[in-house]
């Protein structure tokens, strides 16, 4: 019983221990699906040519917010059950993680079916065109049929996690990248199924995480869910998507941005810009993955604390949160201005034995993707403030802060910076709008993550520092 009990152990071990123990399984996972689709991108790239990367940076917007509704459930509803599981009351954990599971799997169903159902129209309302359509549409079928497994992963990975199991969350994320990056090699180059077979490889990778979060819950899990579980509660469902709302907004304005660039970006450049693109997204996800792992490292520790009313370790978990990922934020900051042309050559192959069109516009893309490189990753050193705010919110349970401050980046600075910077400037606007929206959104959010500790953790922490002197002068 003891060994299933480890959520306790967010409230009562030391924080950094505690962050290094959540962050450091989470960035390994995140290393390892993040190479996963920089690996996926490479074959893709090589073996099927510059054009298959555009066709799947098309595809990504309405993959991405389904699986999205996975996580966002997962994310939202984890904050309620890392706070119940804080006050002690695994009941309400218990129904919480049950409606999270039936939100899931049916509202990703219903979307993947009318993903499916009105194809043609959401391939070309993404930006692709005659060059890669018949490309795109081919992978996107494919995956979609996989996609309802993958939300319910997503979402089940953060309720590992939230239940102090961080080392099943990342073997949650390894096993079906390492999975994925092996039938790539089978069905694209020893099978030669182009297009297809990397889209079989993705679906059998969604199958496999699916069966290990499966056996996780029925075999390691300390949340044994009745039958009864499953079954809406109003009140449970409210908390929920109060919450989830918050992630989803994020991935849904994510979604949103991609199709955005994808159409700009045909519009004033051309499908080898999306390629370029293509490659700096999956860059993003992979550079910044230690980041993101001290981030989701994180929100169990500051929920369960808050929950436990232990504000001073709440306090004490931004502080050490934002430092650590600040120093790994400025690493991969150093290493992308030194380095971009050498991390594009990796996506490129330049062999003499590809035809002379698919030779040029590998040329090309090297010509025009590491000064992009640079610029998209400009403000890295700063974006640790804005992940780590916003998150703080998400996690004690304020949706509506959480939302507008997750919001900041994307929705109310980048996504105005690439309607306004482009017809001036061209394709290098949508390159300059990212460091510029990284740093009005930094400033933004550090404004009000001062402010809440100031004027909620600060007042509690006196009082409990009070508390414990009078004890220690009564005795």
């Amino acid at each position: 019983m003891a060994s299933r009990n480890r959520s306790a152990e967010l409230g009562s071990k030391p924080i950094s221990k505690l962050l290094l123990q959540q962050a450091v399984p989470a960035s390994i996972g995140i290393l390892v699906m993040s190479l996963n689709m920089i690996v996926d991108t490479i074959f893709v790239g090589r073996w099927i040519g510059p054009l298959a990367i555009s066709a799947i940076t098309v595809v990504i917007p309405v993959t991405f917010f389904i699986g999205a509704i996975g996580l966002a459930v997962g994310i939202g509803g984890s904050s309620v059950l890392s706070r119940a599981l804080g006050a002690g009351d695994n009941e309400k954990a218990l129904r919480v993680f049950g409606n999270q599971t039936t939100i899931t799997f049916f509202t990703s169903g219903i979307l993947a079916i009318l993903g499916l159902v009105f194809q043609y129209q959401l391939i070309d309302f993404f930006g692709a065109d005659d060059s890669f359509r018949d490309l795109a549409l081919t992978y996107y079928r494919i995956v979609l049929y996989g996609i309802v497994m993958l939300a319910m992963c997503m979402m089940g990975n953060n309720v590992i996690r939230a239940e102090g199991k961080p080392k099943f969350a990342m073997y949650a994320m390894m096993l079906p990248a390492i999975g994925n990056i092996f039938m790539d090699w089978i069905l694209i180059k020893v099978f030669d199924m182009g297009m297809a077979g990397a889209a079989w490889a993705t679906f059998i990778s969604y199958a496999v995480c699916f069966v290990f979060i499966s056996w996780f819950f029925l075999v390691k899990s300390e949340l044994r869910l009745k039958f009864e579980s499953f079954f809406l509660q109003r009140k449970i469902v409210n908390e929920i998507n109060a919450l989830s709302f918050v992630t989803l907004a994020r991935q849904g304005t994510i979604a949103v941005l991609t199709v955005l660039l994808n159409n700009i970006l045909i519009r004033y450049g051309d499908s080898l810009d999306i390629a370029a693109y293509g490659i700096i997204s999956r860059m993003l996800m992979f550079a910044l993955f230690p980041v993101i792992g001290v981030n989701q490292g994180f929100l169990p520790i500051a929920g369960y604390n808050y929950g436990a009313k232990k504000f001073a370790r709440v306090r004490e978990s931004i502080n050490t949160s934002i430092k650590a990922s600040g120093v790994f934020a400025l690493i991969i900051f150093t290493i992308i201005m030194i380095f971009p042309a050498e991390i594009v050559s990796i996506f490129i192959s330049n062999s003499d034995s590809l035809d002379a069109a698919t030779l040029e516009n590998n040329q090309e893309i090297l010509r025009r993707t590491p000064s992009a490189l640079r610029w998209v990753f400009a403000a890295t050193p700063v974006i640790v403030v804005q992940l780590i705010g916003a998150s703080y919110f998400q996690a004690i349970g304020k949706a509506i802060p959480a939302l507008l401050l997750s919001l900041t980046k994307q929705g109310f600075f980048l996504i105005p910076l690439l309607l306004i910077l482009p017809p001036f400037i061209g394709v290098f606007g949508v390159w300059i709008a990212f460091p510029i929206a990284d740093v009005l959104s930094t400033i933004l959010t550090g404004y009000f993550l001062n402010k809440a500790v100031v004027k909620d953790l600060n007042p509690h922490i006196k009082a409990e520092s009070a508390s414990v002197s009078e004890i220690g002068g009564t005795d």
